[in-house]
């Protein structure tokens, strides 16, 4: 018999941790459950895909016995939120079946062998690379970056993002090939490690799931983060999580030819105010094409949207502005992601033409690039 007795939110703070890759229909059954296993007063869960597994682990867990069990990870997570905060909880498996307890309310939960359970294996640790930085330097590196991956694209190594050492800092960068956002930190000395690894140059590729997850998971906080890059997989360790993945094997376009190097022409725009009036003329754009004109006159910019319906919305914003007049079209998405996205006051925005890429940057930040292509409207 194996009885687990803790409070609620001791179980489903890391079950919440590990259960945002589970999914709910897979073609093997068992990758829908969770894995508990109990030594002691220590509780581990693990939860994987096969590309990505979570573990993490929690103390103070009282109740008989040791072992494992897999129980569906969404079932057990939504009886546990339905819960009271303060519930006194118990998990008992007999039979096979896993029942949970709290006060009057009894759930009886199917569950499938423990040894059944994949497991992902480590590569060799010894050929390992590890950085150590704060999860909020990573997690805003990846804040900047993230929403330019692509989705669902049959050029699967767009369908992630980049990681790149080289030349003393981790640079990130994510493309959909309609726009492509680029952000660098600098590594502190022997923030990526020592030996032979140091200063070589490495790219990788994170799964777009990968990224995700971890965008949700690390904290704003200068809380310690280890990454360990390791072949064909990834490491991140924080706090009580382990996060392994697996990299994309493929050839990252090169970003830097994307980048435009010379501008005909520098506007500076308040971001708020370049947001809140691309918000309001979003409201009446084409469903479909998403697009907005952006007109450029002397100390006037106008965004412009309109839908097959007939109905326009203008919005005019004041700026420095004396060049040649321009008319240029932009789907309005992508404007709205990076203005979603940038925590600089002002934004400037870099062009040459009508049929040229836009560069968007934060003023005094070299770190920070984004490269949005024009559309027809």
């Amino acid at each position: 018999m194996l009885l687990i007795k803790t409070r609620r939110d001791v179980l489903l703070a890391p079950l919440q941790a590990v259960s945002g890759i589970v999914e709910r229909r897979h073609t093997l059954p068992i990758l829908s459950n969770v894995l508990l296993e109990k030594r002691g007063e220590v509780l581990t869960l693990l939860a994987t895909d096969i590309e990505i597994q979570i573990t993490t682990s929690t103390a103070d867990v009282g109740g008989e016995g040791e072992g494992a069990v897999t129980v569906a990870a969404r079932k057990l997570q939504e009886i546990l939120r339905s819960l009271p905060e303060t519930a006194e909880v118990s998990l008992l498996l007999e039979d096979r079946r896993l029942q949970v307890r709290a006060g009057r309310s009894r759930f009886n939960l199917q569950t499938l062998p423990p040894e059944d359970f994949p497991s992902m294996t480590l590569s060799q640790q010894e050929e390992a690379r590890s950085l150590r930085l704060t999860q909020k330097q990573f997690r805003q590196l990846l804040a900047q970056t993230h929403y330019s991956m692509a989705t669902q694209d049959v050029r699967y190594y767009l369908n992630g993002l980049l990681l790149l050492l080289a030349e003393g800092e981790l640079r990130a960068v994510a493309t959909d090939g309609h726009r492509l956002a680029y952000a660098s930190m600098p590594l502190a000395a022997g923030a990526a490690g020592s030996g032979e690894h140091a200063d070589v140059r490495q790219e990788l590729i994170l799964p777009r799931k990968t990224v995700v997850e971890l965008n949700r998971l690390l904290a704003d906080t200068d809380e310690p983060l280890a990454i360990d890059i390791l072949p064909n997989q990834i490491r991140f360790q924080f706090g009580q999580i382990s996060l392994v993945s697996k990299l994309i094997d493929g050839r990252f376009p090169d970003y830097q030819r994307v980048i435009p190097l010379t501008l005909k022409d520098v506007i500076r725009v308040q971001r708020s105010v370049l947001l809140q009036s691309m918000v309001r003329a979003a409201i009446l754009t084409n469903e479909k094409f998403r697009g907005v004109r952006l007109v450029l006159a002397e100390g006037s910019l106008k965004i412009i949207a309109a839908n097959a319906e007939q109905e326009e919305a203008q919005e005019e914003i004041e700026v420095e502005y004396g060049g040649e007049p321009l008319d240029v079209g932009f789907n309005v998405s992508y404007l709205l992601d990076v203005l979603n996205n940038s925590s600089g006051e002002t934004i400037d925005w870099g062009f040459n033409d009508a049929s040229s890429s836009a560069l968007l940057t934060i003023p005094g930040n070299d770190r920070f690039k984004y490269v949005v292509m024009p559309m027809r409207i």
